[in-house]
Order: C-alpha cells, then sequence, then structure tokens
C-alpha cells in the first residue's frame, strides 16, 4: 500500500496528490496537520528530519520534497512529466521551479507568519501573501506562450506546480483576472480528473 504523510492544503501535498493521480495509484492517507504543529512530532520527524509535508511511502521507499516525488513518480509510472529533448525538459524545469522555488518558500505560511510576528504586526500575512504571489504570478505569466498547458500539449510538472499555487491565490485574495493565460491554462487542467480529485476538498479520508 502506498501511503502519503500530507497536510490538504500544503501545496507541496497537493502536487503530490495529482502526480498519484496521474499514475492512478490507489494510496493510504495520513493527515499531517500543519496548524497544530504535528509535522514537529517525534513520529513525524522520524519520517522527515526536516519536519515538512508530504512523505511519501512507495516501494519499499519513504521519499521527501515534492519535487524529488514527483520525478519519483514520472520515472517508475512512466507519466511523461518531463519532455525527452533537453531544452524541452530544462523549459519545464525553469517554470516549475519559478512556483516551487521562488514563489512557495517566501510565500510559506511559517514564513508569513514570522515576519508578521517579528514586526509586530506592521507586516500583516495576508499582503505579504498578495504581495509575492502576485509578483511570482505575474512572471510566470510572461513565461507562458498560447499552449493549452503550461508547456506543450499535454500535462507536465509545470502544471502540477500551478494548480495548488492559483488555489492558494485564490485564498489570499489575489485577483486573477490580470493572469489570462494562467486562468486559461487553469482551467484546462481542471478537466483532468487527477486534477480535480487532488483538491483539498476532494482528498480521500485519513486512514
Amino acid at each position: 500500500m502506498i501511503t502519503l504523510h500530507h497536510d490538504l492544503r500544503s501545496s507541496a501535498s497537493y502536487r503530490v496528490r495529482i502526480a498519484l493521480g496521474l499514475a492512478d495509484a490507489p494510496w493510504q492517507s495520513v493527515i499531517v496537520d500543519l496548524k497544530s504543529g504535528t509535522q514537529r512530532t517525534p513520529e513525524h520527524l522520524a519520517r522527515n528530519p526536516q519536519g515538512l509535508v508530504p512523505v511519501l511511502e512507495i516501494d519499499g521507499n519513504r521519499l521527501t520534497q515534492s519535487l524529488a516525488i514527483i520525478e519519483y513518480l514520472d520515472e517508475t509510472r512512466h507519466l511523461g512529466l518531463l519532455h525527452r529533448a533537453a531544452p524541452a525538459r530544462a523549459r519545464v524545469r525553469a517554470l516549475s521551479y519559478a512556483i516551487a522555488m521562488e514563489i512557495q518558500p517566501i510565500c510559506n505560511l511559517s514564513v508569513a507568519q514570522w515576519v508578521a510576528q517579528a514586526s509586530d504586526g506592521a507586516i500583516a500575512t495576508q499582503p505579504w501573501m498578495q504581495r509575492f504571489i502576485t509578483s511570482g504570478l505575474t512572471a510566470y505569466e510572461a513565461m507562458l506562450d498560447d499552449a493549452p498547458f503550461s508547456y506543450g500539449e499535454r500535462i507536465s510538472l509545470a502544471d502540477i506546480c500551478l494548480v495548488p499555487q492559483v488555489y492558494n491565490a485564490a485564498r489570499w485574495g489575489v485577483d486573477l483576472a490580470q493572469f489570462p493565460r494562467i486562468r486559461r491554462v487553469h482551467e484546462t487542467l481542471q478537466s483532468l480528473p487527477a486534477v480535480r480529485s487532488a483538491h483539498p476538498d476532494n482528498t480521500p479520508p485519513a486512514s
């Protein structure tokens, strides 16, 4: 049995749920509630010393870091998330990293909450999120062309990163009307069952 230790709203967890859906791989859900601090318990730290989610137990392995997990699934389940041609793979990775390595780290809830606390409330969480999500998505929008997906004619690693980021943008009140290409791609992605089933409101119940 594949077991995913994850938080419902975690972007990284959301990504892995999409990839598991694309792999058509049944999995068992174990919730790690970031708000309550479950990620810092000895039990979870034994799974992942970083105290992060997701953690995927699969094929006798315990994997961490969402992009590494997704590439493992891509390689072992032949999902086609990275193109064969090296320039295309580099492009997909650049789009993916623009979200996973540029937007997400600075918009991690723990970072935003620390900033609010350290500034004695002078910098509130919502404006912080809006500022950096908007600037990051503005760059992503400029990186897109007129293809139906983030790159080319099929879903890729970049799209798996984009879906949770659009969800977070809506949560924090970012005006998505300014991103017509992103909205077009996101609408295409919502037609895929694996994407819909990975939504935080549709995740399987915890074991």
